[in-house]
């Protein structure tokens, strides 16, 4: 699992860490307070495989998949990533920036990136989330949360549809908002 010795940086226990070159460092004096949750599928709509590590570290296959060619020129990355089968992969310490927001805003801020964390769920529009995955995001939500208080109060969670409305619509309709927080509320029981 995650070995910070080897890399340096905050990394989760809990995730296999592999990094990617698509970070840098946050502005001075920004610690995380506003988590994003994404969804992500290579090719779109298909499960499995190597495709979003590749993507993430620059190494996308483009003569696997048609659409790869279409984001070969890309370079970009999310903190962590939560598979089907709740698997989690981590990309970008937490303490540096990922490149994951682009275009975007919060309460009035710019640059999402600057200040939060993202993580992506293999997933699509189309379908529902497995139940593990939602495990472990809370799982994950709770652990960065005693790391960084801000990122466990309300409001500190949020799509990449809501800090970029008109351009993304990720998480997506089939991510169930109540059942995280049911998930949450499972978490912080005595």
């Amino acid at each position: 699992m995650g070995d910070a010795g080897a890399t340096g940086g905050l990394w989760w226990p809990d995730a296999n860490v592999c990094p990617s070159p698509n970070r840098d460092a946050r502005p001075p004096g920004l610690e995380p307070e506003l988590l994003v949750i994404h969804a992500i599928s290579l090719p779109p709509g298909e499960f499995g495989g190597p495709f979003i590590e590749q993507f993430f570290r620059n190494t996308l296959d483009t003569a696997a998949h048609p659409y790869f060619a279409q984001i070969a020129q890309l370079r970009v990355s999310a903190h962590a990533l939560i598979d089907r089968n709740g698997r989690a992969i981590q990309f970008v310490p937490f303490e540096e920036r990922a490149w994951h927001a682009g275009v975007s805003s919060w309460q009035g801020r710019a640059r999402c990136n600057d200040f939060s964390i993202g993580v992506e769920l293999e997933g699509c529009d189309s379908r529902p989330f497995a139940a593990v995955q939602y495990a472990t995001l809370a799982r994950l939500i709770r652990w960065l949360a005693a790391r960084y208080p801000a990122l466990g109060r309300a409001g500190a969670i949020a799509g990449h549809s809501d800090i970029a409305p008109g351009r993304k619509t990720d998480p997506g309709p089939h991510f169930d908002w109540h059942r995280l927080q049911a998930c949450l509320a499972e978490e912080y029981q005595p």
